[in-house]
């Protein structure tokens, strides 16, 4: 649909060896924290549309993200409700990870994001808005056996 944000979308959870996580503070809504996300583009797969926003929003590139093969569900915001087709009002998300150094350089774009943080997965679980952002950092502590 033209001129609409398609209503699906990436959540990249970015770690170290070491069970920090990285958080991103966004920059239109106050002390809202969140892992990498971002829209789908049209006739953009998700796994394209992970590597893309995960460079897009901190620099980093990422060949070797790890796809969970795991999706939810959730009702979109309705401060940004106004992006998508009139009738939209859930969003379709697909769980992504990557583990990188912590050492590695964040570049932030300032339209997006205000600040970023390296947390472990107590505070990183408890800073997070979103219940899906939360699920998901839990999931790579299990795996990980950091939770």
């Amino acid at each position: 649909m033209a001129g609409y944000k398609r209503p699906e979308s990436v959540l990249v959870v970015v770690h170290d060896p070491d069970g920090g996580f990285l958080l991103l503070k966004r920059s239109d809504i106050d002390d809202f924290w969140q892992s990498v996300t971002g829209s789908l583009h049209w006739g953009e797969s998700a796994a394209h549309a992970a590597v893309r926003e995960l460079q897009e929003e901190t620099g980093i590139v990422g060949p070797n993200l790890r796809d969970w093969c795991h999706s939810v569900t959730f009702r979109i915001l309705d401060e940004f409700r106004p992006r998508y087709a009139p009738e939209t009002e859930h969003n379709l998300e697909h769980m992504f990870s990557i583990e990188v150094d912590r050492n590695q350089p964040v570049r932030l774009d300032p339209n997006e994001h205000a600040d970023y943080a390296w947390k472990p997965v107590s505070e990183a679980k408890e800073l997070v808005w979103s219940w899906s952002n939360r699920d998901a950092i839990a999931a790579v502590a299990k795996k990980y056996r950091w939770l």
